[in-house]
């Protein structure tokens, strides 16, 4: 498929020939060296080899990784150079992760700056990312994973957090003791070849996986849509207009100038002594005055109007070049495009067209503290004994969720549809995460890893696509990728320099556009989930369904009683996710873990082997 879209890019017959001689001569090379191997094979070989690899099988993924890898390291700069429409797509690309990560990255520096009371704010986010995305870009294994802090790890950050507040012990010194401890577990799995578990991992359980990350969003997307709306629609000032009061703590009072012009007469209620109701004019003067909330239902109007907008400006966009118009150029630019045009457009409407609707409170502005040393060692040294050994059970647990979160995205970025050249990197990758987790907790900053769907959609956007239709169904196909380190690191030296624009312009960008990049990542992120996929087969009469390979060859009970098992599943893992108590969250890493044995040891009996194959075998 790669060598057929190199022959539709020829320029003229004479470098349509060369090619096809090219092609023809590596495949003769390709056979002969097989023929090679195959004879060498015959040899008495095999033993010998067996035997090395018994001797030696300390650290031998990792070795497999550097060996399969450091051939392709310069042609992963290379490659984001050179080819046909390279540097578009790495243009593109980069916009995309930077948009992608950086507003996330606020986001979620604020959740922590409000979990942590300051210790951990949007500076110490921004700065954590940068430097963990610099480093991945050049040393991982696999440079088209995303790395970045998460919903999870803020969750993990907070109990944290409470701990530290119950125990009365100093939160910077835990959070890099566990952070440390970690780092340790990671290396020893990196080392002791505990990624080799995940050949254990199938289809379903990276799609029940996926599905969450995506239910995650939409949750936190409309969180915010809730809090917005009980803040402004459904304030006490807009179910009892008539009370719009001002309150005083004393008897004696003059007036202040105000910001807000409500308009005359004003109800004032003073407390104390003599208390008493009088109606004011703009000429009064008031000490001690506390307004009450002024109703704005407009607010939450355009809330909603911001949100959705930005998802269906960047999902439009998105599909655009499924559409007739224009040209083909044209149409796949603007899809690239997609993301970084629907932020910026909602962007400019909520903060120029509608300034004069309030869309932020005090409460949403996100605080940004340039008084303090980022690189501070902790005080370690302040934690008890018996504080040691929780970090290290802490650190355990939270390795587990980076185990399985780091792996699973690997899986995603590597599977066959994708047609990826240069292999994968389970190992290294594992490895490079402890050490740049590690520095990370030293100085306080958050914790990152291989995050979704930014990794997928990475390798989507750096990808070459065509449509096939069967039986009058339209679906895409992967022809190539442009494996490349160029994006991660061009997108996190731009996240670097963003440093000056903080907290302005960028406190420009409404919450309700951050809100509607969150519903955009998840709806994307949906494209080729085939259990999203079955999951609307249930609404959907049956001549309707698609010519999909596990529909020709499994009954349709099974199917659905296949998806049914998913949804249980990640229903559970939801349950736990999106549980009110924060240590019962600490479950989640071990519900993870326990999609595996689910899968081969529960599932298998109710569904057969033969359909499960098709259900739930190699990607197709």
């Amino acid at each position: 498929m790669d060598f057929r879209q190199k022959l539709l890019e020829a320029a003229n017959e004479e470098e349509f020939k060369t090619l096809i001689i090219k092609h023809s001569q590596e495949l003769a090379e390709e056979q002969q060296v097989t023929n090679d191997k195959r004879i060498e094979m015959n040899h008495d070989r095999a033993d010998e080899f067996e035997y090395q690899e018994k001797r030696c099988r300390f650290a031998r993924g990792l070795r497999e990784d550097l060996q399969r890898r450091m051939p392709h390291y310069l042609s992963d700069y290379r490659d984001g150079v050179i080819g046909h429409k390279t540097l578009q797509k790495v243009i593109s690309t980069t916009f995309f992760l930077y948009f992608a990560c950086i507003l996330p990255a606020i986001a979620f520096g604020v959740l922590n700056d409000h979990n942590t009371h300051g210790n951990i704010d949007v500076k110490k986010v921004i700065i954590g990312q940068v430097i963990g995305g610099v480093f991945w870009g050049v040393f991982s294994g696999q440079p088209l994973l995303i790395q970045l802090t998460t919903a999870p790890l803020a969750i993990y950050i907070k109990i944290i957090y409470y701990i530290c507040e119950d125990f009365k012990l100093n939160f910077n010194a835990m959070y890099c003791a566990v952070g440390l401890w970690n780092s340790l577990f990671l290396v020893l799995y990196s080392l002791f070849d505990v990624s080799r578990l995940m050949r254990w991992s199938t289809r379903s359980t990276e799609e029940i996986f996926a599905l969450f990350i995506s239910i995650a969003f939409c949750n936190d997307a409309f969180s915010a849509v809730r809090k917005n709306f009980n803040t402004n629609y459904y304030s006490s000032a807009c179910q009892n207009p008539e009370n719009n009061t001002v309150y005083s703590a004393g008897s004696t009072y003059n007036l202040i100038s105000s910001n807000h012009t409500y308009g005359p007469p004003y109800t004032l209620l003073v407390t104390g002594p003599g208390s008493q109701v009088a109606s004011l004019s703009h000429d009064t003067n008031v000490s001690n005055v506390f307004e009450v909330e002024v109703c704005r239902r407009e607010n939450s109007i355009l809330y909603l109007l911001l949100m959705f907008g930005t998802l269906w400006l960047g999902v439009m966009l998105y599909n655009f070049n499924k559409t007739p118009y224009l040209n083909a150029n044209k149409r796949e630019a603007l899809a690239d495009y997609a993301l970084p045009v629907a932020v910026i457009v909602l962007s400019f409407i909520g903060s120029y067209m509608f300034r004069d609707v309030k869309l932020r409170n005090d409460m949403e502005h996100f605080r940004y503290d340039t008084s303090y040393d980022i690189f501070k060692l902790p005080p370690l040294e302040t934690l008890p004994i018996p504080a040691v050994f929780a970090t290290m059970g802490l650190g355990f647990s939270l390795s587990m969720l980076f185990f399985m979160d780091q792996n699973i995205g690997s899986a995603m970025v590597n599977n066959p549809c994708n047609k990826l050249k240069k292999g994968p990197a389970y190992h290294l990758d594992l490895l490079v995460v402890a050490f740049m987790n590690g520095f990370l907790s030293l100085f306080g900053l958050p914790w990152m890893h291989a995050c979704l769907p930014h990794s997928p959609l990475h390798v989507r956007s750096l990808a070459d696509v065509e449509e096939r239709v069967e039986q009058g169904h339209v679906y895409e196909i992967i022809v190539k990728v442009r494996e490349t380190r160029l994006t991660g690191l061009f997108s996190n030296i731009l996240i670097g320099l963003s440093i000056f624009l903080l907290p302005y312009p960028l406190a420009y960008i409404p919450t309700a556009v951050l809100d509607g990049l969150f519903l955009y990542m998840a709806v994307t992120a949906l494209n080729g989930n085939q259990m999203f996929e079955r999951i609307t087969l249930l609404f959907m009469e049956q001549a309707a369904y698609p010519p999909n390979h596990y529909i020709r060859r499994v009954p349709q009970r099974k199917i659905h009683k296949f998806t049914g098992l998913q949804v249980v599943q990640l229903l559970v893992m939801c349950s736990l996710g999106f549980a009110p108590w924060p240590y019962l969250k600490m479950m989640f890493p071990v519900a993870l873990l326990l999609l595996l044995p689910i899968r081969h040891k529960l599932v298998p009996m109710v569904i057969e082997d033969k359909y499960l194959a098709a259900l739930d075998g190699e990607h197709q």
